[in-house]
């Protein structure tokens, strides 16, 4: 099968989602988004480059990733059944490489040589060092020095990949600060490097170009729901938000579908440690519009617009702001955003890790928890499909660091913990 790219809407000609988005960007920065703009615009309906995308999506990054049915996870909730889109099985273990490997594709398409990018798990930096390996490019990795601490592996991998990473020690040391960091490099380097963004955030034109190089993750589950259900769209679909590529991937292809054919959509925010006590990562829950970025977005920010730092137990949602075409979701509707607790992901991830044997990454645990507790309030016939976006290997430190395991301990608990268990342990 040919790959196509989605035609799904576009914003409007100041790059808005309803009244999100736009371009908040340097003057000099201009130039390049229409460059981007323009490429993209041709690329997508190039078959010379969708050929060779749809080639490196098959034999490189391993797609169509699997739909899988979590039988014990289904029975261990009691209602609905539960299906993982398993974005863990692609090559790098998470769906940042269909973006990256796109980019990629697009900035030697333009001419580009050098190829930044940011991080905060660590995922996105390993899937632009791949990308960049794969079609010698040099490779630039911002990521903040929290998240290296937290993602010491993946500094690994991204530096044993021919990539160099740059510590950032402002602010929080999380993603918002790498990201600040590749926005002056860019400024700085513009006519020879391209920024490969991770997220569906930033100035138009990335938040609908990394969207429909996402899209593959829905528009495989249409087809792959189909020939074990029979029917294209489950009854809920659960994915977690930081900034929100791995939702709007799964989300999109669902979202303009009339409301009575569009199943639930669900965006699992990073509660922290709680909403009501300001050390969280939930923009819609807890935040207000504001602009970071380059892109107006509900973001945690304070009565003079200054960004509160963000808190999550996973560095890859520890990002103050969530896309602009999510925000647009929530706005009119068509997806609702849930919080859910470090607590209550480290819940998740032992639960699907003990029933199923995947350890799944601390982001995508967020929507695993939300999923089984959803799944109580459905019927044994309804369906829930939890986008799985990656996995936990590159967690599993960290997480042992906040269960308090002693380094040499052969096993973590003899059972899965119960959520008041984990929040002593995490105060």
């Amino acid at each position: 099968m040919t790959l196509t790219l989605p035609h799904y809407p576009m914003p409007d000609d100041r790059g808005r989602f309803g009244r999100f988005g736009g371009r908040y960007v340097p003057e000099t920065l201009i130039p390049a988004l229409d460059e981007l703009d323009t490429a993209y615009r041709a690329a997508k309906t190039d078959p010379a480059f969708l050929s060779e995308l749809d080639r490196l999506l098959r034999e490189f990054v391993n797609r169509p990733s699997p739909l899988y049915l979590a039988q014990r996870l289904t029975d261990h909730a009691g209602g609905a059944k539960i299906y993982l889109k398993r974005e863990d099985f692609n090559y790098t273990g998470a769906h940042k490489i269909n973006n990256c490997l796109a980019q990629a594709l697009l900035a030697v398409r333009m001419g580009k040589k050098r190829v930044i990018a940011e991080t905060g798990a660590g995922q996105h930096g390993v899937a632009s060092a791949t990308a960049a390996a794969l079609l010698g490019l040099e490779c630039v990795v911002y990521m903040g020095a929290e998240d290296i601490r937290r993602q010491s592996l993946n500094v690994f991998r991204m530096n044993l990949l021919g990539a160099e990473v740059r510590e950032v020690t402002s602010g929080t040391s999380t993603l918002k600060d790498a990201t600040n960091e590749a926005i002056r490099d860019w400024v700085t380097n513009v006519r020879d490097t391209f920024y490969i963004l991770g997220s569906v955030v930033g100035p138009h034109p990335y938040p609908a170009m990394v969207r429909d190089f996402q899209a593959i993750i829905g528009e495989e589950t249409k087809w792959q729901l189909r020939a074990v259900e029979g029917r294209e769209a489950p009854d809920a679909i659960v994915a977690c938000v930081g900034g929100g590529s791995n939702a709007i991937g799964i989300f999109a292809p669902y979202a303009y579908l009339p409301k009575d054919q569009r199943p639930r959509l669900i965006g699992t925010e990073a509660a922290g440690e709680g909403v009501e006590t300001g050390r969280h990562a939930a923009s819609v829950a807890g935040g207000r519009v504001g602009v970071l970025h380059g892109s107006m977005m509900y973001l945690m920010n304070d009565d003079e617009g200054q960004i509160v730092p963000p808190h999550s137990i996973s560095a890859g949602l520890d990002y103050p702001g969530i896309g602009p075409e999510h925000c647009h979701y929530s706005e009119t509707g068509v997806a609702e955003y849930v919080p859910v607790t470090d607590a209550q992901a480290l819940e998740g991830l032992q639960l699907l890790t003990r029933l199923e044997g995947i350890i799944p990454a601390l982001e995508s645990a967020h929507a695993i928890y939300h999923a089984v507790e959803l799944a109580r309030t459905m019927r044994p016939e309804q369906v829930i499909v939890v986008n799985l976006s990656g996995r936990g290997d590159k967690d599993v430190a960290e997480v042992a660091r906040l269960l308090d395991v002693p380094k040499d301990a052969p096993t973590v608990t003899p059972a899965i913990q119960k959520p008041a268990i984990q929040k002593e342990v995490l105060a």
